[in-house]
């Protein structure tokens, strides 16, 4: 997958399908959008993402807006699903305050030869969000591109968005945020090395340290499956700061991963955390024999939470 980041001056060798969009979460909605710009590949166009970098919320609010998916995450996922080009655009003052009539005719047309867009209903594009569906459709004859307008898809009678997501994930609610992206919400990214205290407690753990932009769940134990280079390992998660280890001021957060029946060394290696049930709390125990009393019900709870999941599969 090519991947143009930091700049506005490119040009691709069309013609494309584009998908233009915030993309944050990558919900059941936005890829409905992606089997568009991937099916157009049978007609020989190229498939495009067109996003935004910083997303227009950190922009315009100046401040650090954490995400459903990061950078990095963004570009495993579409290159996962053999996206072959991904524009991270750059927005700033200058681009921000871009016409939608030129952005159309500069961007769509002259630099990504454009012959199929793909976009959902509440688009909005341009100097003042003025740019929509309608304004592209107007420009289709004049810019030679058709013009392919999704629905929103809904759950529960209630349209799945990002907002939505972000609700369930900021809630600890992880089965209905599975429902509304499609697949388990994630943490991705390196295992870092650690103090090892897991270790000593008879619980090794994999750390992982997200970005400040990462949304993350309340902080607490997670039942979780991790997918890493041996394959996908059955998990119990702690997301947050280990108050009964960590004495210092404004601990990071991390996520820290138990792996069933596990012992590869996979230090600096890429992982996805998947977060599948909150279980409880985080909390801070009295000494290290409390924590590992706990983590023994934890595992314990795991493997029959696991174990209940199977049984739905199998019961004739």
């Amino acid at each position: 997958m090519q991947i143009i980041s930091g700049t506005s001056e490119f040009e691709l060798t069309g013609p494309c399908a584009v998908m233009i969009g915030k993309f944050d979460g990558l919900h059941r909605g936005h890829r409905l959008l992606l089997e568009q710009i991937l099916d157009a590949k049978k007609e020989g166009l190229k498939s495009v993402v067109f996003t935004f970098d910083p997303s227009p919320a950190a922009f315009f609010s100046k401040k650090v807006v954490k995400g459903l998916t990061t950078r990095e995450e963004k570009r495993r996922f579409f290159r996962q699903l053999a996206v072959d080009v991904l524009v991270e655009f750059p927005l700033n003052e200058r681009t921000a305050s871009t016409a939608p009539e030129q952005f159309i005719t500069e961007i769509l047309q002259k630099r990504m030869h454009a012959a199929l867009v793909v976009a959902g209903s509440d688009l909005s594009f341009g100097d003042g969000g003025r740019g929509d569906c309608a304004l592209l459709k107007r420009f289709e004859k004049q810019c030679g591109y058709r013009v392919r307008i999704l629905d929103k898809v809904y759950e529960d009678k209630e349209a799945i968005s990002s907002t939505r997501v972000r609700a369930a994930v900021e809630a600890g609610r992880m089965e209905e945020a599975c429902r509304l992206l499609g697949s388990p919400y994630a943490v991705m990214g390196p295992v870092l090395h650690g103090r090892r205290i897991g270790r000593t407690l008879g619980f090794p753990t994999v750390n992982q340290m997200p970005p400040a932009d990462k949304l993350l769940p309340p902080n607490g134990v997670y039942f979780s499956e991790v997918e890493c280079c041996h394959g996908i390992f059955v998990g119990v998660t702690n997301v947050g700061t280990k108050p009964t280890v960590e004495k210092g001021m404004d601990p990071p957060v991390l996520v820290e991963t138990y792996l069933y029946d596990f012992g590869q060394d996979i230090y600096d290696t890429f992982i996805t955390v998947r977060l599948l049930h909150f279980h409880r709390p985080e909390q801070k125990f009295e000494g290290l024999e409390a924590l590992r009393a706990q983590l023994e019900r934890d595992v314990e709870a795991g493997r029959e939470y696991k174990a209940c999941q199977f049984d739905k599969f199998t019961v004739e």
